[in-house]
């Protein structure tokens, strides 16, 4: 792959160096490594060149209240987000993909690079308080056996976000569809994975955070919680999560809190994220054991519902523009665009997931 790195620390470092770190006997070379930071701060990127910036800024000029590293993998963005990063955060470890590697693949390369004692899996559309770190840090390390921690998130305006969920079931994701929605059939399945027993105010164990913003003590990534790189983007953190939490607590931290602007680089990138969430949400069932059968029965009546969802988000556009509400029916028109990419271009791999 065609890429570079650099780091205005330590010099110019490659994977090479790295992995030539390894020992005779096989021990991997991040278990060699001596740890000089506390906490090493993965970002990937897409296209999110402004949210990217105030996420930097918010990171590495105002104190965290811990030693970090801040490490951007990009994946071959057009809008000069990795000259952004490198003309104005040249403390950055920065690595330039050549092509969208997906969320999954970079999440891990920033990991593989990274030299912090815990690994913080961040969004790049998000914002983090002052000394935020410290206390995130201070609850892990009061927790040594749990295995993910995970703040309290809030949207732009202030509002709380949904930060942790129970796993999703086939029929709560079926609930997501038009079909079957207006029968009420998985509502309840649905409504336990969106809200239930949800408490913004209690803090400790919980099934799934959202992956926005998620602390993993290194040795935990290393020992089978990698990012599983068939994801491509959506329902990656779902995976990873419920991976995790076979063998360690998740917990859920409201004391800490940061904003998530949300889906900004996923709007920024419809036909992508359409295709990549659908799918995702596949590869999940599939791979927290759900069987043949229900995983086709799922991508029937998501298929036969792709249509419908199509011309339900044409009809919102259009009622939308003639209320002179334009910002919602922008919304719509990216709602159908994607869906349209999905019906004319990723049912086969949908279908192969």
């Amino acid at each position: 792959m065609n890429d570079s790195v650099r780091s205005a620390e330590c010099g110019v470092r490659s994977e090479d160096q790295f992995t030539a770190a390894a020992s005779p006997s096989g021990t991997p070379h991040s278990a060699l490594r001596t740890p000089h930071f506390e906490v090493s701060v993965c970002i990937a990127n897409w296209n999110c060149r402004e949210m990217l910036r105030e996420c930097l800024h918010s990171l590495l000029r105002q104190e965290q209240g811990a030693r970090l590293e801040v490490i951007v993998v990009d994946n071959a963005s057009g809008d000069g987000a990795a000259g952004m990063v490198e003309a104005e955060f040249p403390e950055v470890v920065l690595v330039r993909n050549s092509t969208n590697a997906g969320f999954a693949s970079a999440s891990n390369r920033a990991a593989h690079l990274a030299r912090g004692e815990f690994l913080f899996f961040l969004n790049n559309d998000t914002v983090v308080p002052a000394n935020s770190l410290g206390r995130l840090l201070d609850y892990a390390r009061a927790h040594p056996d749990a295995g993910m921690f995970g703040p309290r998130l809030r949207d732009s305006d202030g509002t709380f976000q949904i930060s942790y969920r129970r796993q999703p079931s086939v029929g709560a994701l079926l609930h997501r569809t038009l079909l079957l929605r207006w029968t009420g059939l998985f509502g309840r399945a649905y409504r336990e994975y969106r809200r239930g027993g949800y408490d913004p105010h209690r803090a400790g164990p919980v099934d799934l955070l959202m992956g926005a913003a998620v602390l993993m003590p290194r040795a935990v990534f290393d020992d089978g919680g990698q990012w599983d790189e068939d994801f491509a983007f959506g329902g990656e953190d779902l995976e990873l999560a419920a991976r995790v939490g076979r063998r360690r607590a998740i917990h859920f931290v409201p004391d800490v809190e940061i904003t998530h602007h949300g889906r900004v680089s996923s709007r920024l990138n419809i036909g992508f994220s359409t295709e990549s969430v659908a799918i995702g949400y596949v590869q999940y069932l599939r791979k927290t054991g759900s069987s043949m059968a229900a995983l086709s029965a799922y991508k029937l009546v998501v298929t036969l519902d792709a249509p419908v969802q199509l011309l339900a988000a044409g009809v919102q556009y259009l009622a939308r523009q003639a209320v002179g509400r334009r910002e919602k029916a922008r919304k719509s028109l990216l709602a159908a665009r994607g869906l349209a990419h999905f019906l004319t271009c990723s049912l086969p791999r949908f279908w192969r997931a």
